[in-house]
């Protein structure tokens, strides 16, 4: 008989193979019935799956408020879309603490008291004195014994020493205070009880006797208001000290607003449902936009600068007003001794109400309408009368021991003269029905829009004001010359009979309405107080 089995082979062998055979098929089979399955289950998907954006949007919101449901922060109710009073009962625990901080600063309307105590508070007593020897009332004080000149040597010093006041810790430490302080003002100020009015309608603003009832609500009555407590909640650094802070309230206005420990506690259940996204979550379902995130940055406003600058600034205007002032004084006096007045107005068309149309549309002025009145008037006044006597004297009927010494007195003097004359045309030149005025007239009204005509304006004006100075520096310069001669004069008159300029002083007498001496020295005090007024004017 031939053997059953091949291969030697025997029954129980051949059903052992048979075994992993079968298992093998079956298992190849499965997942081929897998692969066709997913095969078909995609195909299928993909034929009949929606990709329609609101519905994958509504179907984030189901979940996300099912999120919210299960959150550690029970806050809201998915089922009837509402806010629950734990909600409202964070609100109020929170407006209850921080009352008394937003009275604090509800009561101080000045936008720049908390900048001005921030940066006192940081500083110390004797940097405080040095401060305040820079303030109006202590430099006009000592304006009153100090001479204004070495008065603004010493503010210029004390100014270097406040500068150096703020060094770069000193400033980091200032701006850290009022950037908590602002944070701090941002989160009291929000207005909590609006909020809390809309949870229970009877509850009224700064009254905490008793615990108001609140009612949960719709949840899109809050939305809005959420999304702005976010902008004050949501900057307040996770990680900060605000001892700080509080002791700065304490030492500079007796108390703290909110004790520290309570600020502790707000501060860190506010970091807490901030890492839990609650909020965020709720405002996702209200706005029904399930990508809605908190972005909130604070914006710093830094103070040390402009502290340090009103402190200069204020100190350098102070100083420049008393040094005005004074010159202002000393000028009226000086045309008081010369002219008898100090109302002196000569020009007709170089004037201050002449150059008000320019300064209006900021085109340029007339810089010198003041030193050009004074030089005219005193040419008219005094050059044409009594300094033509004195000059007639010694210059015509005067006989020089040396025409050379004569020569410089006798060019300055005819000089003034002729200016005299051209100083006329400079003026009657810029009235409206002249040449230069005419031109002016017609460009102003275009000048507005048109940058070519405000350029004209502008040159023609610097042309006018160098041609006035010159006017002043050159006639300034010519009595110069001429009191240096008068001086020499009137000392050699005083040498009789050994004078050695003027040999015919005796002659002269005769010839003089006035004695020849009083003559002389009243020539010279008004042109040394000239001179003086000149010099004032044009510094």
């Amino acid at each position: 008989m031939q053997p059953l089995f091949r291969n030697g082979l025997n029954k129980s062998s051949y059903l052992f193979s048979l075994d992993i055979t079968t298992i093998l098929i079956d298992y190849l089979k499965t997942m081929a019935d897998k692969s066709s399955e997913s095969f078909f289950s995609k195909l299928f998907s993909s034929l009949f799956s929606s990709n329609d954006p609101e519905a994958e949007k509504k179907k984030r919101l189901k979940q996300i408020g099912k999120q919210l449901g299960k959150a550690r922060f029970h806050y809201y109710k998915p089922g009837a879309d509402e806010v629950l009073p734990a909600f409202a009962k964070l609100f109020y625990d929170i407006y209850k603490a921080v009352f008394p901080a937003k009275s604090m600063f509800q009561a101080q309307e000045n936008p720049n008291h908390f900048k001005y105590m921030v940066v006192n508070y940081s500083l110390n007593e004797k940097q405080h004195e040095l401060i305040e020897a820079l303030s109006e009332e202590s430099i006009k004080a000592q304006a009153s014994s100090v001479p204004v000149n070495e008065l603004q040597q010493q503010v210029k010093q004390n100014i270097e020493q406040f500068l150096a006041i703020f060094s770069t810790d000193k400033i980091m430490q200032i701006e850290g205070l009022y950037r908590k302080l602002m944070m701090f003002r941002s989160f009291c100020m929000y207005d909590f009880y609006f909020l809390l009015k809309k949870f229970d309608s009877s509850i009224q603003e700064g009254e905490f006797t008793t615990m108001p009832h609140f009612e949960k609500i719709n949840s899109e009555y809050v939305g809005e208001d959420l999304k702005d407590f976010l902008t004050v909640a949501w900057v307040l650094p996770d990680k900060e000290d605000w001892s700080d802070l509080m002791k700065f309230f304490k030492e500079a206005r007796g108390t703290e607003p909110v004790p520290l420990n309570v600020w502790n506690k707000i501060v860190a259940k506010l970091n807490a449902i901030r890492q839990s996204q609650v909020f965020e979550m709720l405002i996702q379902i209200i706005s029904k936009d399930p990508n809605y995130v908190s972005d909130v940055i604070f914006q710093e406003t830094p103070i040390t600068d402009d502290y340090i600058e009103k402190i200069r600034s204020d100190a350098e205007k102070t100083i420049r007003s008393l040094a005005t002032e004074q010159q202002n004084s000393k000028i009226d006096s000086l045309l008081n001794q010369i002219f008898g007045t100090s109302n002196v107005v000569r020009m007709h068309n170089y004037t201050e109400q002449g150059s008000g149309p320019f300064e209006r549309k900021n085109l340029g002025k007339f810089l010198y309408v003041q030193p050009l009145n004074y030089y005219k008037a005193f040419l008219l006044d005094y050059i044409k009368k009594d300094l033509r006597e004195f000059a007639d004297l010694v210059l015509v009927r005067g006989t020089w021991s040396t025409n050379s010494l004569s020569t410089p007195m006798s060019d300055a003097y005819h000089a003034l003269i002729d200016s005299s004359d051209a100083l006329l045309a400079f003026d009657n030149k810029i009235a409206e029905d002249k040449e230069i005025g005419s031109k002016l007239k017609t460009l102003l009204p275009r000048s507005e829009r048109d940058r070519e005509a405000r350029n004209i304006i502008g040159t023609t004006l610097g042309d006018l004001n160098d041609e006035a100075k010159a006017f002043c520096v050159e006639g300034t310069k010519n009595l110069v010359t001429i009191g240096k001669t008068v001086k020499a004069l009137m000392e050699d008159y005083t040498k009789l009979p050994k004078s050695e300029l003027i040999v015919n002083w005796k002659e002269l007498e005769h010839f003089a309405d006035h004695p020849i001496k009083e003559l002389g020295v009243g020539v010279y005090k008004h042109i040394y107080l000239f001179v003086t007024l000149m010099q004032s004017c044009l510094s």
